[in-house]
């Protein structure tokens, strides 16, 4: 068993088929099909499941992509620090809720490394997804939040797939609009006066919880609610349609634009404590952050503190 032959499996798994992988590693199918073989056989178990569609990954083939992801993060990190010669390109990734600041901070990480000699990634993506990314070892750090409503849930998830939560900040909830929204120019928005008006929240799938929602309060009873699954959308429905979603109010106006406002939302004294948002990463327990992971949240933490 090889490094390269752990890398070449994680592409795979990545890409979904062989023919994307051997593209991507600039190799030949046949080579890449015949290192996957000699790895099954030496392993004794099946890593891949192949269709007309592409390849699947086995049960089995699931376990072990999590240990080769950590043994090539490992082997990386080793010629980080030690290695002399060529190693392999290495990678980072975080997944992270749709936070602008947590975009904000990996352009300004990403621009202290060369980017020829790594290959990084983020993705804004939903609840769910952000603690399977970590869970598996597809991201490094995963950005999401928790309060009063979803902690315990959240928290039981993340224990049950070996994670941890590190605190980044808290926050009050605010209202995020449009600056040609009717509201606009107040200076606090109360309950009662978003009514007339609709609701914008992220999808979170079919089948998903009320806990993963990303925005705060989400069990409040808005009359008019509209989905979205993208960041230039919700922004979009905020001009187009009037509406506004509830957020932390850490908006970074270089990416999202200077035509938005962020108002604090007033809240009864009932709801106080659950319109509170605890803001942090999510990591796998007992693993070091690597060079990139510790630069991205210094990165993190001094946007939120210019924020502040």
């Amino acid at each position: 068993m090889t490094i390269q032959q752990l890398i070449y499996v994680i592409a795979i798994s990545e890409a979904g088929s062989l023919n994307k992988a051997a593209e991507k590693l600039y190799v030949s199918q046949p080579s890449l099909t015949e290192s996957v073989k000699e790895l099954e056989k030496e392993t004794g178990i099946t890593i891949f499941t192949r269709g007309a569609k592409g390849v699947t990954l086995t049960p089995d083939g699931a376990e072990f992509i999590l240990y080769a992801r950590q043994t090539v993060n490992q082997y990386n990190e080793l010629m980080d620090r030690y290695g002399k010669g060529e190693g392999v390109k290495k990678k980072f990734g975080v997944t992270c809720q749709h936070y602008s600041f947590a975009v904000k901070a990996f352009v300004e990480m990403v621009n202290s490394y060369d980017t020829a000699e790594y290959e990084f990634a983020i993705r804004e993506a939903r609840t769910g997804d952000v603690i399977s990314d970590v869970a598996n070892m597809r991201s490094e750090i995963g950005i999401l939040y928790l309060s009063d409503y979803n902690r315990s849930a959240i928290n039981k998830l993340l224990r049950t797939n070996n994670l941890e939560f590190t605190h980044l900040i808290k926050c009050n909830a605010y209202v995020y609009l449009a600056n040609s929204h009717p509201l606009a120019k107040k200076k606090k928005i109360t309950f009662d006066m978003l009514e007339p008006y609709p609701c914008l929240s992220f999808e979170q799938g079919d089948n998903a919880s009320f806990y993963y929602a990303e925005e705060i309060l989400s069990t409040k009873d808005y009359h008019r609610v509209i989905k979205a699954n993208d960041r230039a959308t919700m922004l979009n429905l905020m001009v187009g349609l009037n509406g506004y979603t509830l957020c932390s109010g850490i908006i970074c106006e270089e990416l999202n634009g200077d035509g938005y406002s962020a108002i604090p939302f007033v809240l009864e004294e009932d709801d106080k404590a659950a319109g509170i948002m605890e803001i942090g990463y999510i990591t796998r327990k007992n693993t070091r952050l690597s060079g990139c992971g510790r630069l991205y949240i210094e990165k993190v933490n001094e946007y939120l503190k210019s924020a502040s």
